[in-house]
């Protein structure tokens, strides 16, 4: 046999070793397939937080107060959206990785990220007012992680339910939307915030209220603070 021929065996050979060797390709859509019921669900919380940060987006552009309105309504959606999934996944008995960090991801648009949209389009908007909405983002982030981190060796119940929250939740952020809803309702809010602006120095203000977000993100991170998780 020639060379040329051996060569032209050889390669011939290595090409269906590697025809082999390569895994079939999955389905198209084969991840949205494989969702759950709670998924779903949980998808559906993320969905609210997007539109409500949307909503704030709107009402900077418009300036007209139902967007504001919008932009609140949609995050007692989300916290619904976010009840439902976990009492599916247990009733299903069909809860999994991928549920959990779809869960995380959801509750940190619709209760860390919108909330605090919401906070800057009411009127929040120097420069510190910022750093301490970014910290309470920033907060809301490590908590989910944190919580990811060590649900696997928290206690739980016969229902596979963990038995306390480490820290205040991160949907607890509801608190801070339904004092700024007050607000608005009550016509106090671009320049009509309580407490006006402070000046911490020159040419740095903050709004006083801001500091709620502060403390609700440092409740957030607390790991002595264990509430039951009902």
């Amino acid at each position: 046999m020639s060379s040329s021929s051996q060569r032209k065996d050889k390669s011939s050979n290595t090409k269906k070793a590697d025809n082999k060797e390569q895994p079939p390709r999955p389905p198209h859509f084969s991840m949205v397939r494989n969702f759950y019921i709670a998924d779903v669900i949980t998808l559906m919380n993320g969905v609210c937080g997007v539109m409500s940060v949307f909503g704030s987006m709107r009402y900077l552009l418009s300036s007209d107060v139902r967007d504001l309105y919008s932009a609140m309504g949609f995050m007692p959606f989300g916290l619904f959206f976010d009840f439902m999934d976990g009492r599916v996944a247990r009733w299903r008995n069909n809860s999994s990785l991928l549920g959990q960090e779809l869960d995380s991801l959801a509750d940190l648009i619709s209760f860390g990220v919108a909330p605090a949209v919401l906070a800057f389009a009411v009127g929040m908007r120097t420069y510190l007012d910022t750093i301490v909405l970014t910290y309470f983002v920033c907060c809301g982030i490590a908590r989910l992680a944190r919580f990811n981190a060590t649900v696997a060796s928290q206690p739980k119940d016969a229902t596979g339910k963990i038995a306390f929250f480490e820290g205040t939740p991160i949907p607890t952020s509801l608190s801070l939307v339904a004092i700024l809803a007050y607000f608005v309702l009550n016509g106090q809010y671009l320049h009509m915030l309580p407490g006006q602006l402070v000046t911490v120095a020159p040419g740095w203000e903050i709004h006083p209220l801001v500091l709620i977000y502060a403390t609700s993100g440092t409740l957030m991170i607390s790991r002595t603070l264990r509430i039951p998780k009902p």
